[in-house]
């Protein structure tokens, strides 16, 4: 999947197009060395909380297949044993999440994290986005912008960037600084100097 080639609006922005739901391989974030160029490329700014933020703006999980919406998606391609029932839903299977190892052995135990959150993305740049913008954002299948973890990673880490939160398995920040910057240079996301100083130590992990 990580050699896909996703949709570009006129403005150089992903569209919304989705994703095959047979394409099941997670995205492989850009290497150590690209993403050093990327994080030294991304516009540096202080974040704003501008009013008006809403999950309903970020519309998700939209249908990818017949019946199989994002995260159903997501919990096939990162789980082992997926079984799914005719309605697309998870009913079997195990995952392991990356940011703290824990092996979860049912869907209901599953969260799906954006990566980069979904109101840091509206502090750095999204407000300013058009709803399929947003729409793209929030379900891209195309790059490492989703991916399975516990709910209880996923919930301790809510809106915060990389200064604030970090995986609980050191060996995951080097993929989850790639990660993160990746997405930000490919929607033109800014970063503030404390989120960049972050990541920058991220990535000296790489090594």
């Amino acid at each position: 999947m990580g050699s896909a080639s996703p949709g570009w609006a006129a403005a150089g922005m992903p569209t919304a197009a989705a994703a095959p739901v047979s394409v099941l391989d997670l995205p492989e974030p850009p290497s150590f060395a690209e993403a050093r160029m990327q994080l030294a490329s991304l516009t540096a700014a202080p974040e704003s909380d501008v009013p008006g933020y809403s999950r309903a703006k970020f519309p998700h999980w939209i249908t990818q297949s017949g019946t199989c919406d994002t995260r159903e998606v997501v919990l096939q391609r990162d789980g082992k044993g997926v079984t799914q029932d005719d309605q697309c839903r998870s009913v079997a299977g195990s995952w392991v999440s990356a940011y703290d190892g824990a092996v979860l052995d049912g869907a209901s135990k599953v969260d799906i994290d954006h990566v980069v959150p979904l109101k840091e993305a509206w502090r750095s740049g999204a407000s300013q986005w058009a709803t399929g913008r947003r729409r793209a954002f929030a379900n891209d299948l195309q790059r490492s912008q989703l991916i399975a973890v516990s709910a209880r990673s996923n919930r301790a880490k809510g809106d915060k960037d990389p200064a604030r939160w970090q995986p609980d398995l050191d060996s995951y920040h080097c993929t989850y600084a790639r990660a993160w910057i990746s997405v930000k240079a490919d929607y033109a996301l800014t970063t503030n100097q404390e989120e960049h100083d972050a990541l920058t130590s991220m990535l000296d992990t790489c090594a």
